[in-house]
């Protein structure tokens, strides 16, 4: 439990941060899985439709801080990849 009146500001933000990247990092996963399904059924031109918005969602996450740019990096490209 907070202390001082500053602990218990940091702990709200802490909170409302977290609730943030979990939305982000979360909608990003489930684009990347969806488009993965896709990928899996044989369904490559409706995968392909999908990639950029599957992309999109990573940059965002990147940019909200709540993934890494490498990571997004290692999925666009293995996302891509498994579309040849």
């Amino acid at each position: 439990m907070a202390n001082t009146k500053s602990a218990e500001k940091r702990a709200r933000v802490s909170r409302r941060r977290r609730d943030v990247n979990r939305r982000t990092s979360s909608k990003a996963r489930t684009a990347a899985r969806s488009m993965k399904a896709l990928v899996d059924q044989k369904n490559t031109e409706e995968a392909v439709k999908v990639l950029p918005s599957v992309q999109s969602a990573l940059d965002k996450a990147v940019k909200t801080g709540s993934i890494k740019p490498r990571k997004a990096s290692r999925i666009k490209s293995r996302l891509a990849k498994s579309l040849k």
